[in-house]
């Protein structure tokens, strides 16, 4: 039999046959495959290089390779049998150790280099040759600037990172608490929610998934078990998490410091848009002064709330654990809106027929929905993307929660983008979300936060497959980390524009169009708090490059220590003691010293997205420029000039500082 993960070339994954055994195999068969096909890169003579033969042959590796890896990452985080999703964990394990050995390999940086000095490399395209001299600076980056006994000892502390960070990403998804109460505590939430949390000794159990989480804090009347459920979410993995973070820090300070670098953070910023950790500190402080303002203004009319509610001007601190509630109340009180009746207006199918639509019309493409597709989950959907008929990409929907599955909202790319010399190989991703499912008495009904959220994902997702780059280590999302935000950010935007808006937010039960009275209330009440919620961005970034910039990991002050001090100066609500965010704060794996790209590249979107804004949101035109010059180009280009190719200058911080209200 055939191993599923071995696809054939643009066919579906059979993904409904993958088994245990067929991720170990393809594991170690993948490994195999590439060393032999290495094997063939080295054995070239150096007279006789040239494109096809290296850096093709190259990128052929890469693209062949980082398939398995990425079904097989996806797995972990989605399949619902324990055994495929721990095989999967082991695997990745093993692939991130032969990604580590292969980034640290003599012969193939010899190879490469060795192709850079031939005449032939002088005529490649212009993508080519930064993929070229990119590659050589990153291998350089992990060492090759050392003696082999030192690149050893590099090697050693990737693969120990890598296993260290699989341990804190599995630590989180697979982590379990949750609040048990009562009637009386749950007062203040919609029925459906009661319904889906009611135990059968007629109490609540309000686990920490978001669908539980957020709707909690916000509605619950007790103001004594919303600070139980927060301190509960904040302390999500700190029983393993807290020690496994600390050996990441160090591990990462060991490897800036065995390559002559002062930092982990001015590693990681070296390759990207930022160039320099002073430069991301500069841009955090410049906002951090320019957000406060609004902040303050914002925690001021949430003070007023609070003290008109409980009927006393005495009082003059917000908590954490109260701002969602009294957020909520002052949107309804002073704004007149009802994220409720809000809700009743976001019906799923709607969410996504509208959001289809906003989609196949700016970037003229056609989407395809495969009936009775090989998926791991019955609640999985499938989906070919069409251009004049014909078959482009795919993706995967995967809508709602379950347990030990993925518990935030992301696009899992699957298969790149890449020219073949039989075809243009189709990109396929999956967007993998936790919306509210549909009961047996009410549709599957999103907050516009869903609804913002599943823009935002798709945005990615469009990223992934309209990628036209010919080389699957440049395609689709394949930017750099302070950039790949931008085209999720920007999407955003339609979620909150009634020209697009009004193609689907229909209300469940008569069908009616969302009122503009009631989007005008939306609206008023969209830069409510938008201050604290960029303040608290700007603590997650400062915090993240603190770890990574001005931290020693070896040292008396704890993570925890650092997260109390930030906090306390950035963010207007006091640190709670006996919590550790940072355990469950899973971008500090993933991002690592590059938390501050979401605000940087919220930043560009913001002001690209005001060209839409000048010319029409839905204005094709200009909807098939922001596809040709951003959405395909992946990273053959500098992000820089992207950016600037678009807007026609250069990008500034005035339209984001508009968006948020000042």
């Amino acid at each position: 039999m055939k191993n599923p993960i071995f696809n054939e070339f643009n066919k579906p994954i059979n993904f409904a046959k993958i088994t245990v055994s067929n991720i170990k195999d393809a594991t170690s068969e993948i490994i195999e495959i590439s060393n032999t096909k290495l094997e063939e890169i080295y054995s070239v003579n150096d007279n006789n290089r040239n494109f096809e033969n290296t850096l093709l042959a190259y990128d052929d590796i890469i693209n062949r390779a980082s398939q398995v890896h990425s079904i097989i990452y996806l797995l972990a985080h989605v399949h619902p049998s324990d055994d495929i999703r721990k095989q999967s964990n082991e695997s990745i394990a093993e692939l991130s150790k032969f990604f580590n050995k292969i980034s640290l390999c003599d012969d193939l940086y010899n190879s490469i280099r060795n192709y850079s000095k031939t005449e032939n490399s002088k005529y490649i395209d212009l993508p080519s040759k930064k993929f070229l001299k990119e590659t050589i600076e990153e291998f350089e980056r992990n060492g090759f600037a050392l003696s082999k006994e030192k690149r050893e000892v590099v090697k050693e502390i990737q693969n120990k990172l890598s296993e260290l960070g699989i341990q804190f990403d599995s630590n989180i998804s697979s982590y379990k608490d949750s609040l048990i109460i009562t009637e009386k505590e749950i007062d203040g939430l919609p029925e459906d929610y009661k319904s889906a949390h009611k135990t059968k000794d007629n109490k609540y159990k309000i686990d920490l998934s978001y669908p539980s989480y957020i709707p909690f804090m916000r509605y619950s009347k007790s103001d004594e078990a919303r600070k139980h459920l927060l301190k509960k979410f904040r302390n999500l993995a700190a029983d393993k998490n807290l020690d496994i973070l600390k050996q990441i820090l160090i591990e990462r300070e060991k490897f800036a410091d065995i390559l002559g670098y002062k930092t982990f953070a001015e590693y990681q910023t070296e390759n990207r848009m930022a160039k320099t950790p002073a430069n991301v500190w500069k841009f955090e402080n410049k906002l951090k002064k320019k957000v406060k303002i609004k902040a303050e203004k914002d925690y001021k009319e949430l003070l007023e709330t609070k003290q008109k509610y409980e009927n006393n001007k005495s009082l003059d601190i917000i908590n954490s654990w109260e701002a969602a509630y009294y957020t909520n109340i002052l949107k309804k009180e002073k704004y007149r809106l009802d994220n409720q009746e809000l809700k009743e207006y976001f019906e799923l199918n709607n969410v996504i027929k509208g959001l289809f639509k906003i989609t196949q019309h700016l970037y003229n493409i056609e989407f395809s929905e495969v009936k009775n597709p090989s998926v791991w989950h019955d609640d999985v959907r499938f989906f070919e993307v069409l251009e004049n008929n014909k078959l482009i990409a795919r993706f995967y929907l995967d809508l709602f929660p379950r347990d030990d599955k993925f518990n935030h909202a992301a696009c899992f790319g699957i298969i790149s983008g890449k020219q073949t010399n039989i075809d243009y190989q189709k990109p396929t991703a999956g967007l993998v979300c936790n919306f509210p499912k549909a009961s047996k008495e009410i549709p599957a009904l999103l907050t516009h936060e869903d609804v913002e959220t599943f823009f935002h994902e798709f945005g990615h997702l469009m990223h992934a497959l309209l990628t036209k780059a010919e080389l699957s280590s440049q395609s689709g999302t394949s930017v750099t980390r302070d950039f790949v935000e931008m085209p999720s950010q920007i999407f955003e935007n339609w979620a909150w524009n009634y020209e697009a808006l009004s193609l689907f937010a229909k209300h469940y039960k008569t069908n009616e169009i969302l009122p503009k009275e009631l989007y005008k209330k939306m609206l008023d009440a969209r830069n409510v708090g938008s201050g604290i919620t960029y303040l608290q961005q700007i603590f997650y970034g400062c915090l993240d490059m603190t770890y990574h910039d001005k931290y020693n990991a070896t040292g008396e002050k704890t993570t925890t220590d650092v997260v109390r001090e930030l906090q306390n100066d950035i963010t207007l609500y006091k640190f709670i003691e006996d919590t550790h965010f940072e355990a469950g704060f899973g971008h500090l794996n993933g991002y690592a010293a590059g938390y501050y790209g979401y605000l940087w590249a919220k930043v560009f979107s913001e002001d690209m997205f005001s060209v839409f804004e000048e010319n029409g949101i839905m204005n094709q035109e200009i909807g098939l420029r922001f596809r040709n010059i951003v959405l395909e180009k992946g990273s053959t280009t500098d992000e820089i000039n992207i950016v600037k190719e678009f807007l026609g200058r250069e990008p500034n911080e005035k339209a984001f500082l508009k968006s948020i209200g000042l």
